[in-house]
């Protein structure tokens, strides 16, 4: 009997988990989407299949749930970064981030993208708790630039990462404001034959 009492236990933990991860997992996509004023308790636990009165049962408030999103959404584009790294041969690890990065596909899938480009300029307006959880996301994808690049090791490799990130990050920024789609193409490909550029 107590057996069971303690497999039950297990199983609505894991239930619970469950739950709260599809709902980390709508937020993740919707703020990026529709940014995180535009992105409601309401929205996000309907688009979990879920009714909004279970939110309070998983987060303690709005911004703790905005702070998870965050996370999940730079965890993804770190990890999908890392992917790509890790599928080619190391001298061509940097240059293969690039190209996805500042691909076409990249530029229309805001919903799955990055979150910096898509959430930066509202980042300054956040709790404390969603820009710590943003600015470590960054700093992460800063370390895998810089470790992929050329010059890593030598004096000189953070800055010339900062600097490449940034690039990217307000070129895909540019390129998603813009209705133009020449003016879109035309951003992401300078930005990417610039960096491209320096690796030689």
């Amino acid at each position: 009997m107590q057996y069971d009492a303690r497999n039950m236990k297990r199983a609505a933990s894991r239930s619970k988990e469950a739950t709260h991860d599809r709902i980390v997992e709508a937020a993740a996509r919707a703020i990026r989407r529709s940014g995180y004023n535009g992105t409601g308790v309401a929205d996000i636990m309907r688009d979990a299949g879920l009714t909004h009165g279970g939110f309070y049962a998983h987060f303690g408030s709005r911004e703790a749930m905005l702070a998870e999103a965050a996370d999940r959404a730079g965890s993804e584009s770190v990890e999908l970064m890392e992917r790509i790294a890790a599928a080619v041969p190391p001298e061509h690890a940097l240059p293969a981030m690039l190209k996805a990065y500042l691909s076409k596909a990249h530029v229309e899938s805001i919903e799955s993208g990055c979150a910096t480009a898509a959430l930066g300029s509202e980042m300054p307006r956040q709790a404390p708790a969603v820009r710590r959880v943003a600015t470590r996301r960054i700093k992460e994808m800063i370390d895998l630039v810089a470790r992929q690049s050329p010059d890593w090791g030598q004096k000189g490799a953070h800055e010339h990462a900062l600097v490449t990130v940034a690039t990217m990050v307000g070129a895909l920024t540019l390129a998603r404001a813009v209705d133009d789609p020449r003016l879109s193409d035309a951003l992401r490909e300078a930005a990417l034959k610039h960096l491209t550029s320096t690796l030689d």
